[in-house]
């Protein structure tokens, strides 16, 4: 499947060099693995994400979910969003975790591009449902 991204104000790798440069912000004393994210929103404005680690892991933050929860503290709303990117020094283009697909789905259109990427520059385009098929998702609780 081919996954378009030439409708976006910002090139994959800007959005990767934004990720990666949000990475540099990741609270990360237990792994050492820093990983960044940035979300564009609807009007074209990046919001940055980081992992965050804790002492007691379950409340650690991942990097996806703290540029998403980041976006719609600054205002924006579920479904505006144009594009997610991921970074981490993986061998492959990271891959989000389960719980950031679910949020991922939560939160953004199933076709939106979902860009992973390592710092040694390989990367691949995706999109949430991809990510996730099946998701579990509002729509269900309305049923």
């Amino acid at each position: 499947m081919s996954i378009s991204v030439d409708h976006l104000s910002f090139t994959i790798e800007q959005l990767l060099e934004a990720a990666k440069s949000a990475r540099n912000n990741a609270y990360i004393p237990y792994s050492g693995f820093a990983v960044g994210a940035v979300v564009l929103d609807s009007e074209n404005r990046l919001h940055n994400g980081c992992n965050v680690e804790n002492a007691a892991y379950g409340p650690t933050n991942c990097a996806e979910r703290t540029a998403l929860f980041r976006a719609i503290a600054d205002g924006r709303k579920a479904g505006e969003f144009q594009a997610v990117a991921v970074i981490g020094d993986t061998a492959e283009p990271i891959t989000p975790c389960g719980v950031c697909r679910q949020v991922l789905a939560e939160l953004c259109e199933p076709n939106m591009p979902v860009i992973l990427g390592n710092l040694q520059g390989a990367y691949q385009v995706t999109t949430v449902s991809e990510l996730l098929p099946g998701a579990f998702s509002s729509r269900e609780l309305k049923k």
